[in-house]
C-alpha cells in the first residue's frame, strides 16, 4: 500500500509504502527501480533490504549523480525518519518517483522479511 505524503508547509511531496506494499509493488513483481538505504556504513552493514544501496543521509547531496532519475527511487533508513528527509531531497532536485519505505529496516523486520549483511 503507498499513498501520496506532503509535509504540511513543504513543497516537496513523494509516497508513502509500507514493507508489504514495497514487497509486492517492487519486489515480487520485479518492478525495475532503485533502493538506497540512508543510514550510515555501520548501520548497512549490520543488515539491510535486499538490494539496496547505501548512500548515507549526509552525503546524497553530493552523490546525486548515483540516484538515476528515470526510475522509481525508494528510500529506507531505520525507521523512515532519515529516509521521508531524503525523499524531500529528491523531489526538490527534481525526482519524479520517490517512495520513502514506512517503518525503514526496522518495520521489514517486524514483518519477518529477510536482510542482507
Amino acid at each position: 500500500m503507498s499513498f501520496l505524503f506532503k509535509r504540511p508547509g513543504a513543497g516537496a511531496q513523494f509516497q508513502v509504502v509500507d514493507a508489504a506494499g514495497y514487497r509486492s509493488q517492487f519486489v515480487e513483481s520485479q518492478a525495475d527501480h532503485v533502493l538506497v538505504d540512508v543510514r550510515t556504513p555501520g548501520e548497512y552493514r549490520d543488515g539491510h533490504v535486499p538490494g539496496a544501496v547505501n548512500i548515507p543521509l549526509e552525503k546524497l547531496g553530493a552523490r546525486l549523480s548515483e540516484v538515476p532519475q528515470d526510475k522509481p527511487v525508494v528510500l529506507v533508513c531505520a525507521s523512515g525518519n532519515r529516509s521521508a528527509s531524503a525523499a524531500e531531497q529528491l523531489v526538490t532536485a527534481g525526482y519524479s518517483e520517490v517512495y520513502n519505505l514506512k517503518g525503514g529496516t526496522m518495520r521489514w523486520m517486524m514483518n519477518g522479511f529477510p536482510i542482507e549483511k
